[in-house]
């Protein structure tokens, strides 16, 4: 059995996103526990010149929303990059997760020659579908949910692998 463009797509990105989304609400639980500000939470940055938690979660569901459409052949919707809570990250991740599923297989699925243009630091970086999907989409994309993981552990948040694989606890 093949493993379909579509199987590696939208529902990676539906688990990773969800898993995100319940990785927040630890975190947001945590500050109130411990009597943090959560801003301290949702500002926090694994070191100075990395992006801080609201532009990991940004840029995860970016990349989540911009593989579905430009697989798809679409064109990908933009989001105002605007989120100070753990609750406008929650509503960002959650319009993610509606968007993605939208997607039905047969939009996706015959992607892996399509022809995709990404701009990266001011170029148009060309890439077939597959390639496009399992050497710059997902990394992406779990490069920015890992982050947002590390960020909240290194600041206290008891959460463990468990809860980024998104197993029971």
């Amino acid at each position: 059995m093949t493993l379909s463009m579509y199987q590696a797509s939208v529902p990676v990105f539906i688990r990773g996103l969800t898993n995100l989304a319940t990785i927040l609400q630890k975190a947001a639980a945590h500050a109130q526990t411990k009597k943090i500000d959560p801003a301290a939470l949702v500002n926090a940055r694994l070191y100075p010149d990395m992006f801080p938690l609201p532009r990991q979660v940004q840029i995860a569901t970016d990349h989540a929303r911009g593989a579905a459409a430009r697989l798809a052949g679409m064109e990908r919707p933009s989001y105002p990059d605007t989120e100070t809570t753990f609750e406008q990250l929650q509503a960002r991740i959650a319009r993610t997760i509606a968007y993605l599923e939208t997607f039905k297989a047969a939009q996706i699925d015959g992607s892996e020659d399509r022809a995709i243009t990404v701009p990266i630091r001011g170029n148009d970086v060309p890439f077939k579908g597959q390639p496009y999907l399992l050497g710059f989409a997902l990394p992406n994309f779990y490069f920015h949910t890992v982050t947002a993981y590390a960020i909240l552990r290194h600041a206290g948040v008891e959460i463990g692998k468990a809860d980024y694989i998104g197993l029971p606890t």
